[in-house]
């Protein structure tokens, strides 16, 4: 997510991408996913699925620049399962759903032959872990019966640091963070997010999810280093396969891989923080 350190001015905007198109484009997805929220959670499993099955298809393009070769049948079986073991099942169902995946993915790549099976293997493994895995977390917090208001506040808070961030990195971003895996990240941009997502955490958890403002203001604070580190692990990904982007099926964005990079470590810490805070809640269909 865009925290912008300050650069010698050219025609290039700081955060690198069609503000207008990306902003378009970010409100059509966004507006999306509160409507499968708010009416059907079944129909936000379906949203979500697909999205990942996106994703699976532009890691796979992405890992063979490196000529690295993905199970991606596997993969996109695993994303179909793990979704619906996670919601209709639960966490240990979500977990066996998870273990039988990595199973699969071996077996399948054995019977493609032995040349670079540990490297593709390992690879198919923490795809696996990186998208279906996370994704079955999200579905779990959407599981009680306030789930849509718990993945409201999940997405809002990532967001919400990317929002932070741009604004006072372009701003005021003078001091990058880590230069050599995203150099456009300034420690001012990491202050905005982290001031932006107390605020938001704090409001949120009081309107929405009927909590104390204290709970909201730790939320802020984790997700906001968590998305950060997300943003860090996507983009020494992508420098390490020697691409700029995932993909381009988004507007101003790049892929879904892209945007997704934030929402996927705090699928797992907003599960974790919502029952650590609120519970796991009570089934609702």
């Amino acid at each position: 997510m865009s925290q912008t350190a300050a650069e010698p001015k050219n025609p290039t905007p700081k955060a690198g991408r069609n503000l207008p198109v990306a902003i378009a484009a970010g409100v059509i997805l966004g507006a999306l996913v509160l409507l499968a929220l708010l009416f059907v959670k079944a129909l936000f499993v379906l949203l979500a699925a697909v999205v990942l099955l996106i994703a699976v298809g532009e890691m796979r393009g992405a890992f063979a620049n490196r000529d690295i070769k993905l199970s991606v049948i596997p993969l996109y079986i695993g994303v179909v399962a793990i979704a619906g073991l996670s919601f209709w099942h639960g966490e240990v169902a979500m977990l066996f759903g998870f273990a039988g995946l990595v199973f699969l993915i071996l077996i399948w790549r054995m019977f493609e032959g032995t040349e670079n099976f540990v490297r593709d293997s390992t690879a198919s493994v923490f795809v696996a872990a990186y998208l279906p895995l996370m994704l079955g977390f999200a579905l779990l917090s959407l599981r009680p019966e306030d789930g849509p208001q718990r993945v409201i506040v999940f997405i809002a808070l990532t967001v919400g640091s990317d929002i932070g961030g741009y604004a006072a990195g372009v701003l005021f971003g003078k001091h990058p963070m880590a230069p050599s895996i995203s150099p456009k990240k300034s420690w001012e941009g990491f202050a905005g997010s982290l001031i932006f997502q107390m605020a938001i955490g704090i409001w949120l958890f009081i309107w929405l999810l009927d909590s104390t403002w204290w709970a909201g203001l730790i939320f802020g604070i984790i997700m906001t280093f968590t998305a950060t580190l997300g943003d860090f692990i996507e983009s020494s990904l992508k420098r390490d396969l020697g691409i700029k982007d995932m993909g381009s099926i988004l507007p101003g964005h790049g892929g879904f891989m892209d945007r997704l990079d934030s929402l996927i470590p705090n699928a797992f810490v907003s599960w974790a923080l919502f029952a650590a805070f609120l519970g796991t809640g009570s089934l609702a269909f």
